[in-house]
């Protein structure tokens, strides 16, 4: 059998030669690209660089190059700031994002001083008149007057209202609740809040279970005699028993168990009204 002759190698040159010529025209084009872009004009990168951030959000930390000359021009030279320059721009963007929260957060905390202060101002004005008009009718002994920025608090001894045990309102204490209850109905447009507080001495038997039933049955007393002898707006007043859990003085005295048994009257100013 004849032995098939193997075909001639292809003319031309050696493919080695055509993978460095490949090459070659690469780095020609390269180079040629590096020189074009060194001789680009500051003013037309510029607007290059603006229209990038406006398209894809990018340079949003500020100039158009990593110095002030132009972004190639000084070739590799340049490109060894790139960690600076990216540093550099994210610290600015954090720096403007962190700029912008505390402006954010003085200009609230300055409306809530603000309403704070105005509150204050309001409920002084009212606790004025509250106190001259119970001056008026000599009962300025017998109700503590106070405010916050939120409310004027009328404070009434439940020694003075009731005897000790009961919720009902003692026939010599009705000429003070008697004008509590005007200034109430004079003064009581943006809400009105009866709270009925006791010491913490437990119950021996009675008819109320504990404190908290007997402090709130204190609070719906007060309730009732304003809804049976004033046109104040049931919707407008709220009534509750907070018992032995909120008082103002020291439990472990006489003294200060006196003053824990209480009712406070709450009456809201026009800022912070609860009516609804």
């Amino acid at each position: 059998m004849a032995k098939r002759k193997e075909d001639p190698p292809p003319a031309g040159c050696p493919a080695w030669q055509g993978t460095f010529a490949d090459l070659m025209n690469l780095l020609l084009c390269f180079f040629v690209l590096l020189f074009s872009m060194s001789n680009m004009d500051a003013e037309k990168f510029e607007a290059l660089a603006a229209s990038f951030s406006n398209t894809f959000s990018i340079f949003s930390g500020g100039g158009s190059s990593f110095e002030d000359g132009m972004l190639i021009s000084n070739g590799m030279s340049q490109l060894n700031q790139l960690d600076e320059y990216i540093t550099n721009t994210g610290a600015a963007s954090d720096d403007a994002s962190t700029e912008n929260t505390l402006e954010e957060g003085t200009d609230e905390q300055k409306l809530a001083q603000q309403m704070e202060t105005e509150g204050l101002e309001e409920s002084e004005r009212l606790a004025e008149m509250i106190e001259e008009s119970l001056n008026e009718s000599g009962k300025q002994n017998s109700v503590d007057v106070s405010f916050t920025s939120q409310y004027v608090s009328l404070t009434l001894r439940g020694s003075i209202l009731f005897d000790s045990g009961k919720a009902e309102i003692k026939q010599e204490a009705l000429p003070t609740v008697a004008q509590v209850a005007v200034v109430l109905e004079r003064y009581g447009d943006y809400g009105i809040e009866i709270e009925g507080h006791t010491d913490n001495v437990p119950f021996n038997g009675g008819k109320y279970e504990n404190n908290d039933v007997l402090s709130s049955y204190r609070a719906l007393a007060m309730f009732n005699y304003l809804m049976d002898n004033t046109n104040i707006d049931p919707a407008t007043v709220k009534h509750s028993g907070r018992g032995e859990y909120a008082p103002i003085a020291d439990n472990s005295t006489p003294e200060g168990r006196s003053k824990n048994r209480r009712i406070e009257i709450k009456i809201y100013n026009s800022l912070n009204s609860i009516v609804r």
